[in-house]
């Protein structure tokens, strides 16, 4: 029979392979971004990078022309969203050159860490005067058994 391991150092223990797998990876990417040189493509057209400010622009000046309006409101939250959607699709992120061992080591310290933290997180607690358990995990016949006693208990002293 196995023993359950303490649940506080597993935790810790994923954690710290977590974190470190993740420390570890951004190490390893590079990220750049080119917003001045961009834009986004719907479809065919391709809209640069100043024709997305265009309604942030309209909406703010329509914001305060108008004294706040709900239209003006609406247009200048789409063009924060353009801006944004913008940003985001002109950013690259790649991977720099490394070798097997330390990807496979980036993968096992990250995989391992959040399936440790999910064990313990995700875990059913058992409460330990409810039935017997075998490796933490509650028999069902017992704990059906104990209901029906309880039961028959309880008709027994309400005659």
């Amino acid at each position: 029979m196995k023993k359950a391991g303490n649940e506080l150092l597993q935790f810790l223990g994923g954690l710290g392979m977590l974190v470190v797998g993740l420390y570890i990876f951004s190490q390893k990417v590079m990220v750049s971004s080119s917003f001045f040189g961009g834009g986004i493509r719907f479809g065919g057209f391709h809209v640069s990078n100043g024709l997305i400010m265009v309604p942030f622009i309209i909406g703010i000046v329509w914001m305060f022309a108008s004294g706040g309006s709900f239209a003006a409101k609406v247009l200048t939250g789409v063009g924060v969203l353009f801006i944004v959607v913008s940003i985001i699709a002109s950013t690259n992120i790649s991977l720099v050159r490394i070798t097997l061992y330390e990807w496979v080591l980036i993968l096992i310290l990250i995989f391992g860490g959040a399936g440790l933290l999910a064990k313990v997180l995700l875990a059913v607690p058992v409460r330990h005067g409810d039935a017997k358990t075998r490796d933490g995990i509650t028999d069902r016949k017992d704990t059906m058994r104990e209901i029906e006693e309880e039961i028959e208990k309880i008709k027994k002293d309400n005659r």
